[in-house]
């Protein structure tokens, strides 16, 4: 049995399954709603349901008040149909945006590797091309693990392979089973594009890029796309680690460099002895940031005209977003990796003072 999903002022009519959330629904059909936790636990998914009956699924009561229910609305990732329905939607339209069907794919695990102490790479084979924008993730299904896990894809769009970077988490199943037990010659299951997190190129700006930890996955896929189609602008990214051991790939971006003149490199250590023969940044990547873009030695920054996109830990995003703003860079220009995943989605009520969207 399937339903009729209208979705007021875009004018869109969308199949919806039985027992199929709407989210899930719209965003097969390259209709794109915004979400983040896809686990009822945030609150961005949030529409009103202003015609036909639903069901609200397990949507957390603190993402979805009492009040909101008795309104009729609900969370886009949890809540199914049972009647043909009309919903209202906060949607921005965005001019780079492609709006790719998600699809669910098999691959083959073809290449592990440890890329630091904590962090794994893995390569899979699609069983036919994933399609997506570089800086969007993915959704992996795993055996014995309770819903799918979110993570970044890190090759370029039109790559053979899919590249996943995975930061081993104290107590995640997913990341535990992944560094544990994932062998290749398997076979996952995996459903991809997701996420809006892609670089604006209609804005024609330098593109600053800030990673931390296995936060570069993004950042690289971004980067290599930029490269690939001779992006005309200054494009700088900032790598930041705790030491020499956490920090990956400086050798390929520090090759990319040398072959493109526009193309700034700068991994940022903050973990060092005072001995330590390191030659480079040290320090927080928010600090040399700062620096960088600073005329009167680092005592403030000037970030307009510039664009930024930040990938990695929450108080790294954080600190980098005070940063921008200080330097006149706000809001419109400023991008985050919008996925929450599973082992922090319970902590993902918290927003930054600075910036609504974080």
């Amino acid at each position: 049995m399937t339903y009729q999903l209208i979705i007021e002022r875009m004018e869109q009519t969308v199949e919806v399954e039985q027992d199929q959330t709407i989210l899930d629904a719209c965003l097969r059909r390259g209709v794109w709603l915004p979400h983040a936790c896809c686990h009822g636990l945030c609150g961005t998914c949030k529409v009103k349901v202003v015609q036909g009956e639903f069901e609200q699924g397990n949507a957390s009561p603190f993402a979805l008040m009492d009040f909101e229910r008795e309104e009729g609305q609900a969370l886009a990732c949890c809540a199914t149909l049972l009647d043909d329905a009309v919903i209202e939607a906060d949607v921005d339209e965005d001019p780079d945006a492609l709006y790719l069907p998600l699809e669910d794919h098999q691959a083959e695990v073809v290449r592990i590797e440890d890329l630091t102490p904590t962090v794994k790479g893995i390569w899979l084979r699609p069983d036919r091309p994933v399609s997506f924008q570089a800086g969007q993730y993915l959704n992996l299904h795993l055996p014995d693990v309770e819903g799918p896990r979110a993570f970044s894809l890190a090759n370029a769009p039109g790559e053979e392979l899919i590249e996943l970077h995975v930061r081993k988490v104290l107590g995640g199943a997913a990341t535990g089973w992944l560094h544990d037990a994932l062998r290749t010659g398997d076979r996952l299951h995996l459903t991809a594009p997701m996420g809006r997190f892609f670089v604006r190129k209609s804005a024609a700006l330098p593109v600053i890029l800030v990673a931390g930890g296995s936060g570069l996955s993004s950042p690289k896929s971004m980067l290599a796309d930029l490269l690939a189609e001779d992006f005309p602008h200054d494009i700088w990214l900032f790598q930041g680690a705790r030491d020499r051991g956490e920090l990956y790939f400086a050798e390929h971006f520090e090759q990319l460099a040398a072959e493109h003149p526009r193309l700034h490199y700068v991994p940022v250590l903050s973990n060092l002895a005072d001995d330590d023969p390191w030659t480079g940044a040290r320090g927080f990547v928010h600090e040399e940031l700062k620096r960088r873009f600073s005329q009167d030695g680092g005592a403030s920054a000037d970030f307009r005209g510039h664009q930024a996109y930040l990938c990695g830990p929450p108080p790294m995003i954080a600190t980098c977003i005070a940063t921008l703003m200080q330097g006149r860079l706000f809001e419109r220009d400023i991008y985050t990796e919008k996925f929450i995943p599973a082992a922090d989605a319970a902590a993902s009520s918290r927003r930054s003072p600075l910036f609504r969207a974080l």
